[in-house]
């Protein structure tokens, strides 16, 4: 059998695709590694509109451009667009599948939508779950390395979110992507300690900036706890599938993100919160909640187009650690 490309607009049971014998491609990380901006543009071009999410426009040009053979759009749980986005990819002749978080965190619905992937994909719960058994082999490693990020700074917060951003999909290939992340470990392990004079969290989905993370070591700081990130690796290591998703914060609400959040300021020591929110994104509202909730030094930052830091930002982000380190 032939592998085919499944893309997918936002973390889901990958365990099924893997089980299935076939490659996960995350839309998001096709967007943001390689000219990104041209992507946005492209789907201008096409009239998708100026007032709307980058990553849509972004993920609609990467799809377009990755020779896949099926998308699977989270059309709950993931941005309100999907569903638009999806019937974008028919119209385009690709074949799309939709799959839904239930917004009641319901164990039977979650298991249902579960089965039915399977079912899509001719796999066994028992095929899906020894997949899952693979992945937590490397999802184990990916602890270690957020422990020193944190415990023992010996790995940035750039390269914290490198591996973590890329456990979405384990890069299509968890054995090659292992065989890096072991590599990268031994080199980590025998640094010294990276000065940091703020311990930073950095909240809300990955930044469509490419120079956020410099910036802030350049500023004297460093992220030690990268949120959505950190989801993306599934962290807690549940042996049920089912009970993992139903872990995975990022699809549901803001008090579930912060019952995760809350604990690991406290644990990591933080210092203060950086908050990112995409323009024209209905996640803008949770940030307003997370300040509400998180009694430490808050700053929220918005992009919108995958471009470096602009002056204001940086200017921004100068007087925050000015008042804070």
């Amino acid at each position: 059998m032939i592998p085919k490309r499944i893309g997918f607009t936002t973390s889901f049971p990958v365990e099924v695709i893997f089980a299935a014998g076939h490659i996960p491609v995350d839309l998001n990380n096709v967007f943001i590694i390689s000219d990104s901006s041209v992507k946005v543009q492209n789907a201008e071009l096409k009239g998708f509109p100026r007032t709307l999410c980058s990553w849509i426009k972004g993920n609609y040009i990467a799809a377009l451009s990755s020779q896949l053979d099926l998308i699977i759009g989270i059309v709950e749980g993931d941005c309100s667009n999907s569903n638009s986005l999806l019937d974008m990819f028919t119209e385009e002749h690709l074949p799309v599948y939709r799959f839904s978080f239930p917004a009641d965190k319901n164990y039977a619905d979650l298991n249902k939508e579960i089965s039915r992937l399977e079912d899509y994909f001719g796999v066994s719960r028992k095929e899906t779950l020894k997949a899952k058994n693979r992945l937590d082999e490397i999802r184990r490693k990916l602890i270690i390395l957020d422990e020193w990020t944190w415990k023992e700074h010996r790995v940035s917060g750039l390269e914290n979110h490198f591996w973590l951003v890329n456990s979405s999909d384990f890069m299509g290939n968890p054995d090659h992507y292992e065989s890096e992340l072991d590599a990268f470990l031994a080199v980590a392990e025998k640094r010294d300690p990276l000065p940091v004079k703020l311990r930073l969290a950095y909240l809300g989905v990955p930044p469509i900036y490419k120079n956020i993370y410099e910036t802030i070591i350049e500023l004297g700081g460093d992220v030690l706890f990268n949120e959505v990130q950190r989801q993306f690796s599934m962290p807690y290591l549940l042996t049920d599938i089912v009970q993992q998703y139903l872990a995975y914060t990022y699809p549901y609400s803001v008090f579930d993100r912060l019952q995760d959040i809350k604990p690991e300021l406290e644990k990591r020591q933080i210092e203060a919160v950086i908050s990112y929110t995409q323009s024209f994104c209905h996640l803008q509202l949770d940030n307003l909640l997370l300040r509400k909730h998180i009694d430490l030094p808050f700053l929220t930052l918005e992009g919108d187009q995958p471009e470096e830091i602009d002056a204001r930002t940086l200017l921004r982000l100068e007087s925050f650690f000015e008042v804070h380190s």
